[in-house]
């Protein structure tokens, strides 16, 4: 007689798990499902190149997160890609809001993390170095920022960018030129006024493509200001649905597929510049 409420307490216990379980599932969403419904992917495109990129004549969309979005949605849920033109103050709000399934190129940070989810980091963001190898200063520099860090190097950095507070932090010797706009610190290298550039990695590879002869790329270690840009997504996906997109991302990016897209993407925006 004893055993009968054990036992009735174990099965209300069961039976109350399963209902936390089942109200678990219901508050998450099925968002590939709903697309395959509709039949296309709503992609929110904010543009910054060479993540995001749009054609003022033909509206057209390029650029590597533009590759990716369109290569799920077309061969992973077998739907049509639709791009929506935003801005970066709406991008997060308008995934919120669903005016679209997924946010292209987000950095991950721990703020956006309180309003969106994210998938695995398709590409990183850090602040990266850029050096005119024809300059003998710093014609063997590594990437140990502290081999630089000496009073005859002086490193360009736009005034007041998140650059110039992480060089900041990080040099204690060198000299610092804060310079009003990219293209000033970029011609301070050129010419040899200044011999590192400080900038973001994506906008420095994109000027290392479009100068071969002399510019080198360095990415510091340890890193500079590292975040990875990932596709925003909404709170309640599921976890398989999460779990989708981030074995294709995963696998694009193991097999160098996302760093050949990357240099696609930053030849055709030097060219169009």
């Amino acid at each position: 007689m004893l055993q009968r409420p054990f036992h009735s307490l174990k099965s209300l216990l069961v039976a109350a798990s399963l209902c936390a379980s089942a109200l678990a599932q219901a508050g998450e969403t099925s968002v590939w499902q709903d697309v395959q419904k509709a039949g296309v992917l709503r992609c929110g495109a904010a543009v910054a190149a060479p993540y995001v990129m749009r054609d003022a004549r033909s509206g057209d969309y390029s650029g590597y997160f533009v590759d990716l979005c369109r290569d799920f949605g077309e061969k992973v849920l077998k739907v049509k890609v639709q791009f929506v033109d935003t801005n970066w103050d709406n991008l997060v709000a308008g995934l919120q809001s669903g005016k679209w399934d997924l946010a292209m190129a987000l950095n991950q940070t721990p703020e956006r993390a309180l309003a969106v989810g994210f998938s695995v980091a398709a590409t990183d963001y850090q602040v990266s170095l850029l050096v005119n190898q024809e300059n003998p200063k710093v014609a063997e520099a590594k990437a140990d920022i502290s081999t630089l860090d000496k009073p005859d190097v002086t490193f360009a950095v736009m005034s007041g960018t998140a650059q110039d507070k992480a060089i900041s932090a990080a040099v204690h010797t060198a000299k610092i030129m804060r310079l009003p706009g990219m293209d000033e610190t970029r011609l301070a290298v050129m010419s040899k006024r200044a011999d590192v550039l400080v900038d973001a990695s994506d906008t420095n590879h994109l000027f290392a493509l479009a100068n071969p002869g002399w510019a080198r790329e360095i990415l510091p270690k340890p890193a500079l200001a590292k975040q990875g840009v990932a596709f925003g997504v909404r709170r309640d996906i599921s976890p398989a649905d999460l779990e989708a997109l981030n074995i294709y991302l995963r696998q694009r990016r193991d097999s160098g597929d996302i760093d050949q897209l990357v240099d696609k993407a930053s030849i055709q925006a030097n060219a169009a510049q």
